[in-house]
């Protein structure tokens, strides 16, 4: 006997007005898709408007079967771990009734929210809502575009994922879950369809743009070079260092030399400050020696500050170099 969802009546108790249905009906190619973040966090808003909340174990709740996020923003996570933890979950997350477990149950969106949870030992808030597998992704994609800070391969990728679901033969769906249109989900689906080796060698790169993610692609489609690239990724440990930092990495070595017949310079390394807000890129020919800093935050002038710090002490570093190599 399968076991009785102790929940299941939370997806018809009303606290307010009927629930709002999840209608994606289209009518007309001008309102298939929702082209304002006001409008997309509206329809997020509307699946969780006049349903009852309830607390849940965190270990019975499972992540939603389409993976959107890459990589995630540690301090983001902590500043909102820091928050719930001072003044409790203030927005519920959706999930649905497991569709493979009637006792478990499955994220529609709020995944980090359910992370905090988990990781502060307490239960999660959350409306749930009976929804099909169409609808899941269509809800956890407007809820990301219109809340979430997901890059552009993120939204790339996820858009492929969605497109291999093939829940209809025009993309509507994956077009409707990103509020794009036919002509940004081609060249979203040209980039997520880059090797995957080297897509996951770079992970969620959050600066780069789709015109530096067409830039890549169209390098990669040399043969040569991509077999370069890979060449140059075995041998090189991207660890410890953000998908920005690899990207630049990747772009650094591929344009150096724009030729068929490109060879990189023989020595490169990347280097990242113990407490991980500072990388630096760093090559050398035997001639030159470049060291290019980066700070892991756009808007900290970490790279800047110890930049101005080395060149302010270069006298005082050269003639301990010259003591060392007379």
């Amino acid at each position: 006997m399968a076991r009785k969802n102790p929940f299941a009546n939370v997806m018809t108790e009303q606290t307010g007005e009927n629930p709002v249905a999840l209608d994606y009906t289209v009518k007309g190619a001008s309102r298939s898709i929702i082209s304002t973040i006001d409008e997309l966090a509206a329809r997020a808003d509307k699946l969780l408007e006049g349903e009852t909340v309830v607390d849940l174990d965190p270990a019975t709740v499972d992540v939603s079967f389409v993976q959107d996020r890459l990589e995630d923003d540690r301090a983001a996570f902590e500043t909102l771990k820091a928050a719930i933890r001072e003044q409790g979950q203030t927005s519920p997350i959706l999930v649905r009734p497991h569709p493979a477990d009637a006792a478990r149950y499955m994220v529609v969106f709020g995944h980090r929210r359910l992370r905090v949870a988990s990781e502060l030992g307490r239960p999660v808030r959350a409306v749930v809502k009976a929804i099909s597998d169409r609808d899941h992704v269509i809800a956890q994609g407007q809820e990301n575009s219109a809340r979430s800070d997901l890059s552009f391969i993120e939204r790339a990728r996820f858009a492929k994922r969605l497109s291999e679901l093939n829940y209809d033969g025009d993309n509507l769906t994956v077009m409707t879950a990103l509020s794009i249109d036919k002509a940004t989900l081609s060249k979203m689906l040209s980039v997520a369809n880059m090797p995957q080796d080297i897509l996951s060698a770079i992970g969620g790169a959050r600066s780069p743009g789709r015109d530096r993610w067409y830039e890549l692609k169209h390098l990669l489609e040399n043969p040569r070079v991509l077999e370069e690239l890979r060449r140059i990724l075995s041998q090189t440990s991207l660890e410890g260092i953000d998908g920005d930092a690899r990207f630049a990495f990747v772009m650094d070595a591929l344009t150096r030399k724009k030729t068929s017949g490109y060879r990189p310079e023989p020595k490169r390394e990347i280097w990242s400050a113990r407490d991980r807000a500072l990388s630096a890129n760093i090559r050398s020919d035997g001639n030159s020696y470049t060291l290019a800093l980066k700070s892991k935050d756009t808007k900290a002038k970490d790279a800047a500050g110890f930049g101005a710090f080395v060149a302010e002490h270069l006298d005082d570093l050269y003639a301990k170099y010259r003591k060392r190599n007379p």
